[in-house]
């Protein structure tokens, strides 16, 4: 299996590392040409703001948003949730847009913009997470499952083959949910994904 990663900016080569340490062959995305071929693809933390202008500037949003309405896995952490947020706090304009949640931006404040804690996660048990300036889900819409909550707000989600969470499982040393992602991969014919969106 192959999986893309955005390689935009951000902290994409753990991502990588990660994925390869599970046996996934992993390749960067950067132009529109590189999304061929993908079996899922990972959206990592970073700046929204500057990803998502780029996403634009390069002709990769519209292509890769197709995609991912028509089935492809998508991992999004941090940034990468609110590129695939419906709705997004204080903002009237949206990235992606495919997954029906409503993200607040840098939703911890300045005190805690950073900070590590374990929760439960669903399907997987209690793991570390270590959040730095996240953002969190204020809520989510019918269909769309919550897999994990840190006091009271939602941290993980997941909508038919897309997967959000707010913090960051690549630097956590806990592959625990990009096996997750894998297995969601494992299940779903992204060869015919392929050649629909050819």
């Amino acid at each position: 299996m192959k999986i893309g990663v955005l390689a935009l900016q951000g902290a994409f080569i753990e991502h990588e590392k990660m994925l390869s340490s599970l046996g996934a062959e992993t390749t960067e995305i950067r132009q529109k040409k590189d999304l061929a071929g993908i079996d899922a693809i990972v959206l990592p933390g970073g700046e929204s703001t500057t990803c998502g202008k780029l996403l634009k500037d390069l002709g990769i949003l519209e292509p890769l948003k197709g995609l991912i309405n028509n089935g492809l896995p998508v991992f999004g952490t941090c940034a990468g949730e609110i590129l695939l947020a419906e709705r997004i706090d204080g903002k009237s304009s949206t990235y992606l847009a495919t997954m029906p949640m409503y993200v607040k931006r840098n939703a911890y404040g300045r005190q805690l913009g950073s900070f590590d804690t374990t929760a439960d996660f669903k399907g997987i048990g209690e793991i570390p997470m270590c959040f730095i300036r996240a953002p969190y889900i204020s809520s989510v819409e019918d269909g769309t499952e919550i897999l994990a909550e840190v006091d009271g707000q939602i941290v993980a989600a997941r909508y038919k083959n897309q997967l959000a969470i707010s913090f960051h499982p690549e630097i956590s040393g806990n592959t625990a949910v990009h096996q997750y992602f894998l297995e969601m991969v494992e299940q779903t014919d992204t060869l015919n994904i392929r050649q629909q969106a050819s």
